[in-house]
């Protein structure tokens, strides 16, 4: 892989935009566009979202578990939609949210990170909730092979606040710590750093600081979870703030226009021309 993440996504979003167009295959949609729910329906799903938009975005974001909800088969239909959104020209970030230790946290940035491996993609999800530095296989892998990072920092379920919001004895919330420790390690790197966070854009304006970061925020709640521009604005703006690194994050408000082709384009346009009303 040719680069680092870092500076491909900021290449990415200067030609195409900020919008991260989500493919997840739930049940429901899979009822709403007539479809059976096994393999077949799941591949005709996931393969005319990805064909219809994949040429237009920056980022695509397939979700792993509704594909592997669907065993051996459902996984390579994913392999199909990675292969598919890159040859598009989109980057393929693969949202697994996996986050474990040691030897087993290598295992999956082998299955993710990896030239050569089946699932590799642009970038992928992580949860750092067993401490940050369990991540280290898959920053290290990561950094080797051009790929990025996103991390769970304060995402947008109303329980992630228990514990994302909580103030440990040093000081400062524990999402802030992530995204601390995140910046820490895009120190230095132009345009951007390769270690995102992800922060959902239906939360709170000012519970975080991510005026250091220095890298992408990927910000779930797009649309159909009600966060337009102006609650983007509001979240992410100000004189320091971070809104040119924030790619927001549509799935449903996209995926219900389906399975037309045209409209599901059509969609994508539509967010992508109220997104283009941000500063950046």
């Amino acid at each position: 892989m040719t680069g680092r993440f870092g500076a491909r996504l900021a290449a990415a979003v200067a030609e195409r935009g900020p919008l991260c167009a989500g493919v997840d295959p739930h049940p429901g949609l899979l009822r709403a566009w007539d479809l059976p729910a096994d393999v077949s329906g799941l591949e005709r799903f996931a393969l005319t979202a990805t064909e219809a938009v994949a040429g237009d975005v920056a980022v695509l974001k397939p979700q792993s578990a509704f594909f592997e909800a669907f065993g051996s088969a459902g996984i390579a239909v994913l392999e199909r939609v990675i292969a598919a959104g890159r040859a598009a020209g989109a980057l393929v970030l693969l949202d697994v949210k996996r986050g474990d230790i040691g030897s087993t946290m290598a295992a999956y940035a082998a299955a993710y990170l990896t030239d050569g491996a089946p699932l590799a993609a642009d970038a992928v999800t992580v949860s750092p909730y067993l401490g940050f530095g369990s991540l280290e296989p898959a920053l290290t892998a990561a950094r080797d092979s051009g790929r990025g990072l996103f991390v769970l920092a304060r995402t947008s379920n109303p329980d992630g606040a228990e514990l994302q919001n909580a103030v440990p004895p040093r000081g400062g919330t524990v999402a802030q710590s992530i995204v601390d420790e995140a910046a820490a390690c895009n120190a230095g790197a132009r345009p951007s750093g390769d270690v995102g966070v992800v922060v959902g854009a239906t939360n709170r304006p000012g519970e975080l600081d991510l005026g250091s970061l220095n890298g992408p925020i990927l910000a779930p709640g797009f649309g159909a979870q009600g966060a337009g521009p102006a609650e983007l604005a509001r979240l992410f703006g100000g004189p320091d703030g971070p809104l040119r690194h924030v790619l927001p994050a549509s799935s449903r408000e996209i995926l219900r226009h389906g399975p037309d082709a045209a409209a599901l384009r059509a969609a994508v346009r539509k967010a992508q021309d109220a997104l283009a009303s941000l500063p950046r």
